[in-house]
């Protein structure tokens, strides 16, 4: 098993996962949007034990469609956002996968929230759902 790493792009925060990825996915939803700036989030879900970080994260407070809270995680000098944290699975980090070394360890399972996704995004071959994944 190799171990994921990455950080932010000031390099203040840098992180190691010495874990396989869970799942690995595209969101469309609007605020995965907004804090990327871009039409999507690409996020690989680790086990939270598996995750070391090394330097400090600020968080911001989100909620979900069901009302959870969202816990969006980025670095206080450079704003990169680097992970999301989601009360309906506490075990789990969800990885920016933008912000790994080496971004070819991420392949996309599964999209959500296509219900939003922009009108010229188009991901042949990858399943999605209209909105959370059940």
């Amino acid at each position: 098993m190799a171990t994921l790493e990455g950080g932010c792009l000031c390099r203040a925060v840098r992180y190691n996962v010495a874990a396989e990825p869970v799942m690995q996915a595209v969101c469309h939803c609007k605020n995965c949007q907004r804090q990327a700036g871009s039409g999507w989030s690409m996020i690989m879900g680790v086990p939270a034990a598996a995750l070391s970080v090394i330097g400090e994260v600020k968080t911001f407070e989100d909620h979900g469609e069901s009302g959870g809270a969202v816990l969006r995680q980025f670095c206080p000098n450079c704003g990169s956002p680097l992970f999301s944290r989601v009360s309906a699975a506490p075990d789990l980090v969800f990885i920016k996968a933008g912000t790994l070394d080496d971004t070819s360890a991420f392949t996309p399972q599964m999209q959500f929230w296509t219900d939003s996704k922009q009108h010229w995004v188009e991901i042949a071959g990858v399943p999605g759902v209209a909105r959370n994944p059940g």
